[in-house]
């Protein structure tokens, strides 16, 4: 026979649940990232090790015939999607990154940040954001380096300018 709990057990007991609860939801979406960003897919039972040594050959033209062992593809389609343009290499990223130090030369301390928070500006840009100053410069503000407002659409008019947020 179960016990009768008093109100304020009753509450804690609650509590107690929504916390379990709480912390089973987050494994599960965290575990469904992590998933996701592996790559892999959870229903391939081989290890690793066994798929890396098949012929390069073969896995070659699996890859031509098969959708699913191309995610790379399948992944620059969903940036594209998105209105995010392919990262710039040689000539091109040299003249984002003098066009973004422009506006503020500190963004472009760390280049890869500053390339990354470009082409997701352009997603913004893109998809017909508002306040798009706004979110320039919350997206080229990290660690050390501060950008306004101002900056922000300086940087807004580089990236159209250029050209570089035609996907």
């Amino acid at each position: 026979m179960r016990r009768q709990l008093t109100a304020e057990q009753e509450q804690r007991r609650r509590s107690r649940n929504k916390k379990i609860f709480g912390v089973l939801c987050l494994m599960t979406v965290v575990g469904g990232i992590v998933d996701a960003l592996d790559g892999s897919d959870s229903s391939d039972d081989k290890p690793k090790a066994a798929t890396s040594a098949k012929p390069k050959a073969a896995a070659s033209s699996k890859q031509h015939t098969d959708k699913s062992a191309k995610p790379s593809a399948d992944w620059s389609a969903a940036e594209k999607a998105a209105g995010i343009p392919p990262k710039p290499t040689g000539a091109k990223r040299a003249q984002l990154l003098r066009a973004l130090a422009a506006a503020n030369p500190g963004i472009v301390k760390y280049e890869d940040k500053a390339i990354d928070a470009s082409r997701n500006q352009c997603s913004a840009i893109n998809g017909g954001g508002g306040k798009l100053d706004w979110a320039a410069a919350q997206r080229f503000t990290y660690k050390d380096v501060t950008t306004t407002e101002a900056q922000g659409k300086q940087i807004n008019e580089a990236l159209k300018g250029l050209g570089f947020c035609k996907v």
